[in-house]
């Protein structure tokens, strides 16, 4: 009785070999994408001038901002595959996002202030895509690998910024952001490259920063047959309305 039993066991270990070999080969052929960066994103204000156009008016952005509804924020980064020459691109994001800024008048032209955002890391999403494959699952490892029951937070800091002169018409400029960014209960310097446009009532900056997982003591995830590279770049889109 004993040989027929090993000879069934042989048979079903040889197809769930099989099947998982093949789902593999499904899940990690190349059937795979992922949205592009909020960096990128073209939207513009309610109010905003358009491309080309011409103000008619300066725009008075003296005063309080707070980010409102449509704001992301999320984090890439690059996944590989066992048996895969490409890498893929795993991508999460969330739209709790709070925080704001204060915009002054001085001698030298306009100035942001008080620079704070954040974000809110229990409600990441990936957003990426896998054929045949549950990236959610992904979220739960990320969640354990943040800590976000004791460290449930991604903030960034900036005390001032000059602002170019080219948003008081509502032209989109380039600005550099040097802050502080602190996740999994670590600070750390790093600079925010922004893209910026603004109407009367409304403003908008798309931007990203990068940085290493490991300086902010936080171990690359463990995620079977993959291998996940320790560079973030966090990306975010923040609408601000006037307080």
């Amino acid at each position: 009785m004993r040989r027929p039993m090993v000879v069934v066991a042989a048979v079903v270990a040889v197809v769930v070999l099989a099947g998982l070999g093949g789902a593999y080969a499904y899940f990690f052929s190349g059937l795979r994408s992922a949205p592009s960066s909020l960096a990128g994103t073209k939207s513009t204000p309610s109010g905003a001038a358009q491309p080309g156009a011409t103000s008619a008016s300066t725009l008075n952005l003296v005063g309080n901002w707070t980010v409102s509804s449509s704001s992301q924020a999320g984090y890439r980064v690059k996944e590989q595959f066992a048996g895969q020459s490409s890498g893929h691109e795993a991508v999460a994001r969330t739209s709790a996002v709070s925080g704001g800024l204060t915009i002054q008048q001085t001698n030298g032209g306009l100035q942001a202030t008080a620079l704070k955002f954040t974000a809110q890391l229990a409600s990441l999403q990936s957003a990426d895509q896998v054929a045949g494959f549950n990236v959610s699952q992904r979220d739960r490892i990320v969640s354990r690998t943040l800590s976000v029951d004791q460290f449930p937070e991604a903030t960034f800091q900036a005390q001032t910024i000059d602002l170019p002169a080219g948003v008081r018409s509502g032209g989109t400029e380039q600005v550099t952001v040097p802050g502080q960014l602190t996740i999994h209960g670590v600070t750390r310097p790093v600079q925010a490259a922004a893209q910026i446009q603004t109407s009367g009532s409304q403003a908008q900056a798309t931007g990203s920063t990068t940085f290493n997982m490991t300086d902010f003591g936080i171990t690359p995830p463990h995620v079977p047959i993959t291998t996940v590279e320790p560079g973030v770049v966090l990306d975010f889109k923040l609408v601000l309305a006037r307080a």
